[in-house]
Order: structure tokens, then sequence, then C-alpha cells
């Protein structure tokens, strides 16, 4: 585990309730956002925020999925930790996809729900909003969770929330505050905030990487959202340029290093980049598309696996080196032991992006895919943030979308989260409030969060929701058609006239019917620095998956 500063010291006693405790909390470790929903179990906490509205702003959503996810978007645009807040019972069930994302992508998340009163948790009378053993539930999909039974206890927990958030795997977190201890007054000792030390790497390992790696004639570098989470894109790019070593970003390390970099190669290229790699340095990823693969590691290659989380080296195929370590501190020691063993190896420049050409020109292929990508990139600034849903140009962004910059590339990780793109766009909105967010969604997840539209609008959020409507969910409809004799069911969608919807809740809204049309489309919305719909109607589009994922085994 990272160490941690300790500070001993509270600031003066004072005669707080248990949700001004909180919000106290909240604001001592830095939290100046909070994405909520507010109810009954919560009435003294939304109070608390009320007395500290100038320091801590609310965004209020119209479901609690959108409060989580929202809180994730925040939490992977800044880097900071993103809080949410609901109530108990169905609004934490509501949130609880959100969190499930949060897991995923290791994203710095703290849940904070409401509770039913301290004495009746368990007794199953059937209060509003009581499950059986809620905290059970939210572990399920958060690294750690505890309640506080008592107002003195809230900081406390707060204080140990933001420390879990800060060592070892980040992933979300989650307080438990019973509605009775909102509620009452009590002596509360704010404590100061948690300072964190990122955890270093065993020298001898670094030592030992260092050496296998500077002796490699063709090494490689496979790199995901341990990297963004870390900040470690400049000792990524230090490393691999000492290396002249290709380096294989995730779908969730997307702009750890440009795509400019003529190092810098997508999944796509790993199948011809890896059989021929001697050394292969894994960081802040699973590794699980290339271990589950055709084309997985062969004997004879030597695999170096640096991650935060002890759980992830080797989980998904044998390494011959482990490291536990925050990635910047990892990468900056293993580029300071290679300065003594590291080898001259000729430029791989002309190799590599001739490669990225041919993976270039074969994902250009994937239509109208390719194209409608294609003409958001050209509109969206290099600091631009894309959240990218689960739907058919969602599929091709992931593996070839053009990412310049860190934490401008989102998706729902392994959970596949169908719905979450919008509303984690308007989180991330907030977190960079003069960049440009565009949100890719089929018409069928786009109608998960379609009330988020209200929150768009009432918070003035100048996301551009690209929604491309076939009148399915698409992916479904192909696998029915094509594995099951095109024996349709449940795969047809009756939509609104999006259009019609966004202006209905005072967001200007756009049809575009081809890719030039959505470029004007976009250039316009972008410019004009408002909510935005885009509606893209769009038929049956081509498979993709035989260029996306060849070789994949599941």
């Amino acid at each position: 585990m990272a160490s941690v500063t300790e500070t001993k010291g509270r600031g003066p006693v004072t005669r707080l309730t248990g949700g001004q405790a909180l919000v106290h909390s909240l604001k001592a470790q830095g939290v100046d956002v909070v994405f909520g929903l507010p109810g009954v179990q919560l009435d003294w906490a939304f109070d608390a925020l009320y007395q500290e509205r100038d320091a801590i702003t609310v965004y209020h959503t119209r479901h609690e999925q959108a409060v989580s996810y929202m809180a994730d978007g925040y939490a992977r645009t800044t880097g900071r930790v993103g809080t949410c807040l609901m109530v108990p019972g169905p609004g934490l069930l509501n949130a609880m996809a959100g969190l499930a994302t949060a897991y995923a992508c290791s994203s710095a998340v703290l849940c904070v729900t409401g509770q039913i009163p301290l004495r009746q948790i368990g007794v199953g009378r059937g209060l509003l909003h009581e499950i059986t053993d809620q905290l059970a539930a939210v572990r399920s999909v958060t690294k750690w969770a505890v309640r506080a039974d008592r107002p003195e206890d809230v900081p406390g927990a707060v204080r140990e929330a933001f420390r879990q958030l800060g060592t070892g795997h980040t992933r979300p977190v989650a307080v438990e505050i019973p509605l009775d201890v909102l509620r009452e007054p009590a002596e509360v000792g704010v404590i100061d905030r948690v300072a964190v030390e990122r955890q270093a790497a065993d020298p001898d390992a670094i030592e030992r990487a260092a050496v296998a790696l500077g002796a490699a004639e063709r090494p490689m570098i496979f790199a995901g959202g341990g990297v963004l989470q870390s900040g470690a894109w400049d000792p990524l790019r230090h490393l691999a340029e000492m290396l002249e070593a290709p380096v294989v970003l995730s779908a969730n390390g997307r702009g750890a290093l440009s795509d400019r970099h003529p190092l810098m190669q997508n999944m796509l290229a790993a199948p011809e980049l890896l059989p021929h790699a001697d050394v292969v340095l894994i960081v802040g990823t699973r590794f699980l598309q290339p271990a589950s693969s055709d084309w997985k590691p062969r004997d004879g290659q030597t695999l170096i696996q640096l991650d935060i989380d002890p759980e992830e080296i080797g989980r998904n195929c044998s390494v011959a080196v482990g490291i536990v370590a925050d990635a910047t501190r990892g990468l900056e020691a293993l580029a300071a032991s290679l300065l003594r063993h590291n080898r001259k190896r000729d430029s791989r420049r002309d190799e590599l992006v001739a490669l990225k050409a041919r993976i270039r020109e074969r994902v250009l292929a994937i239509e109208p895919q390719a194209a409608y990508a294609s003409a958001i990139r050209a509109e969206l600034p290099d600091d631009g943030i894309v959240v990218s849903d689960s739907t058919q140009v969602g599929y091709w962004a992931h593996a070839a979308f053009p990412v310049y910059q860190p934490r401008t590339y989102l998706t729902s990780g392994y959970q596949g989260t169908l719905g979450f793109g919008f509303a984690t766009a308007l989180g991330a909105q907030v977190g960079a409030p003069g960049r440009k967010v565009v949100s890719i969604s089929g018409d069928g997840g786009f109608m998960f969060n379609v009330q988020e539209l209200s929150t768009m609008a009432r918070h003035r959020l100048p996301v551009v929701a690209v929604v491309f409507n076939d009148n399915a969910y698409g992916n479904v409809r192909r696998i029915q058609q094509r594995t099951f004799g095109g024996r349709l069911i449940a795969s047809d969608l009756l939509n609104p006239d999006f259009v019609k919807l966004a202006e209905a809740f005072g967001i200007d809204g756009i049809r575009a019917d081809s890719p030039q049309a959505l470029r004007t489309a976009l250039r316009t919305a972008l410019q004009n620095d408002r909510p935005v719909l885009i509606e893209v109607p769009v038929g049956e589009m081509a498979d993709p998956w035989p260029v996306l994922r060849p070789g994949h085994r599941d």
C-alpha cells in the first residue's frame, strides 16, 4: 500500500449535525462539486449543502443513474475525486450501473448514500427505501464501503474514503450515513485533508526489468488506463522513446500517447507487432485482449508487468517480472535504471508509420462508421473530450478514433454499460468547463438517460449529444439476423422525434443525414457553445468486428 501522510491535528470541535459534518468533511478534502439527487433520508445533508453553497456546487439530476455517471465523467476528466449523493435503497440501486462502470474503469468516485434510521437497519420492518444489507450490495461495485454510526464518525469515514481513493488500485468507495445520524447534532472535529504519497517500486524488480528491456532488440509496450489515472503520460513517452518501442494503448488508455506520435499504435496493430517483440512491458492495463487472442504472447517472450494492484500482476498471463508501483514512479524508476543498461537501436519510425497507415486504410473501409467518426474528429479541438457509448460509431471509435491528449476519450470499459455516454459527458463538461465535449450515442443507449436533457438545460452544460438513430438495438439485431436466421425479437425501437424532443427541453436540435452534414452541424454547435442534440438518421451499418477484433477468442 502507498504510505499516507497522517495529519493528527483536527479543526476546532464544533457542534454540528451529521449532515453538516459530512459537508464540512467533503470541503476539507477539497470537494467543490457534488452530483446528487435529494430525498427524505438526505434532507439534513442537502440543507448542509445549502449552507455551504458558496464552497460546493450541487448539480442535481433527474435520475440517480446520472449522478454516478456524472461523478465518473468528472473524475476521469479532471483526475480529481467525483462525488455523488443519493438516497438509500432504490436510489443507490439506480446509481449502481454508474458505480459498476467506474469500478471497471478504475475511476475515483466517492458514493455517499443515505440509510434508514440506525436502529431499524436489519430489522426488516419495511421502512421507506429499506433493502436488506445495503452495504453488501454497494460492496459489489466498490473497493471499500463503511457506515458512519454517529455524527462524530462522519469526518473519519470521509477521510478514510479519500485515503482509500488515493492508495492502491483506484476504484469507487462508499460511505453510508443513516437518516438519524445526518439529523442529530454532536461535538464534531473535522479532520484535516489526506495527503497521499505515490507508491514506489521495489528496486530489485526495477533492476531486473531494466536489464531485460535494455538488452531487448524489439521491445514493445502495452499501456492502459492506469497510466492516465497516475498522470504518467510523460514518463511513458520518455521510456518508449528510449527503447524505440511501439506503444499499444487499450481503449481506456487512449490519449496517454498522442496518435500523432510515430511510436503510438492502436490495438489493431498488436497482432502484427506482438509476435516479433522479444520483451514486452505491460503498464496499467489488464492485458485481457492480447492474452485472450490467437496472437497472444508466445513461449520465449519476456513479459514485464507494472501495476499498482498486486492482484493484476500475472492475472491474465504469466510474467517474468512483476512490479507493484504507481505508474509514474515505476516508469520514472525504469527510465533511470535503463540509462545503465540500454542498447542503441535503429529508429523504427518508418516501419511504424507504414504500419499505422496500413491499419488506417483498413479501418477507414468500415463505412459509414469511419466517415461519421472522422467528421467528429475533424471539428473537435485536440483538447476536446469524446465520451463514446456502446454504439456502432462508438465501437469504431474505441479502436480507431485519433486521440491527441490525455483524459480526452472516455469509454465504459469492460462493463460495456449501455447508456452511460450522455450522462457521463455531462460530468466531463462540469470538470472541463472551457473545453468542448461530445457524446456519441445510439438511439437505444441515449434513451437510457434521455431525461438528463433537463439536467443539461438546467445547468447550461454545452455538451453536444450526437445520437445515431437506426430505430434498433443495432448490434442485437445484427446477431439475430446472422446467427439466428433473422428471427428478430425485442431489438426494434420506437423513438421520438429527437430534434423536437431537444427543443421541448429548450435545447438546440439539429438533424444531420450524412457525414458532411454532421460535420457542418457539429461546427455550428461547437461555435455556439450551447447545449445541442444532433440526431443522425442511419440505416444498418457494416459489421465492424472482423476488422476491430481480429483473432479474438471470448
